[in-house]
């Protein structure tokens, strides 16, 4: 089986970012397929454009732009790329970095899919600094991996302490119907639980009101479609919810710390 070093990824590397212990590479893939392999290090990859499918011993991924996974180090995968353009940000850690900074890597093991949009928006947070930045980026990266770590570790930690199932219910139709009209009676009434109850309960489980967490959803749509360059801002906010462009970039800056313009002209750099 293929063992790949450090900052190595299958495909045109755009960029490389060599820090302490930590390995940023924007990478465009242009292999339609790639047999099973391994990493010497735990890393992220990030789908900025394009769609690939990743499948490892237990999953298989269809990922698509602001997919993110995490690889413990040495766990087995493969890739399939559609046809396309295809690109990924990867942010790769030495084993050595997690002892430096006294954080285990305990119960990050194997491939994990993450779907929790407050850590996706940090690591579009990682691909910006590192655009900005180049490689004086190393403060930033480091900062902000640490609280996508201690998030991932408590998302982690949640499941092996089994949420109640109508969390699972919820955060399914949330993520299902993004863009759609939505109420606390309708979402009551599926998971089975009094409206009281869910809006009272709603933070302790998502770590923010039910409006707020929607428009985290939105915006993370929004983000992705920004990505394939197809359709209009104005197309895009009403794709995803908002009732017009204003509130669209307003929203979308509140959350992701710029506008859509703005995202936009980074994603594009090479």
């Amino acid at each position: 089986m293929k063992h790949l070093q450090r900052g190595t990824f299958y495909g045109q590397t755009n960029e490389t970012i060599l820090l302490d212990g930590i390995t940023l590479t924007d990478t465009v893939y242009t292999h339609s397929k790639v047999d099973w392999h391994y990493h010497e290090n735990a890393y992220f990859t990030f789908i900025l454009e394009g769609n690939v499918i990743e499948g490892n011993k237990k999953e298989v991924y269809n990922c698509n732009p602001g997919s993110l996974l995490f690889h413990n180090w040495q766990e087995p995968h493969y890739n399939i790329k559609p046809d396309g353009f295809t690109r990924g940000f990867h942010l790769e850690i030495e084993k050595h970095w997690f002892d430096t900074i006294a954080l285990s890597d305990d119960n990050l093991q194997g491939s994990i899919n993450i779907a929790k949009p407050e850590i996706k928006f940090l690591m579009y947070k990682v691909f910006r600094a590192a655009k900005i930045e180049g490689s004086a980026v190393d403060f930033s990266t480091q900062t902000l991996l640490i609280e996508i770590l201690s998030k991932l570790s408590a998302h982690r930690d949640s499941l092996l302490y089994k949420n109640p199932k109508w969390v699972q219910i919820i955060d399914e139709i949330l993520h299902d119907q993004i863009g759609d009209t939505i109420s606390l009676d309708y979402l009551s009434k599926i998971a089975g639980i009094h409206p009281v109850h869910l809006s009272r309960d709603f933070s302790k489980y998502f770590h923010c009101t039910l409006s707020e967490y929607m428009r985290k959803l939105k915006v993370e749509k929004a983000l992705s479609l920004l990505s394939l360059q197809k359709q209009s801002l104005t197309e895009i906010a009403y794709e995803c919810g908002f009732s017009d462009q204003s509130h669209f970039t307003r929203c979308f800056k509140e959350v992701n710390g710029l506008n859509p313009s703005a995202h936009l002209k980074l994603l594009l750099m090479k």
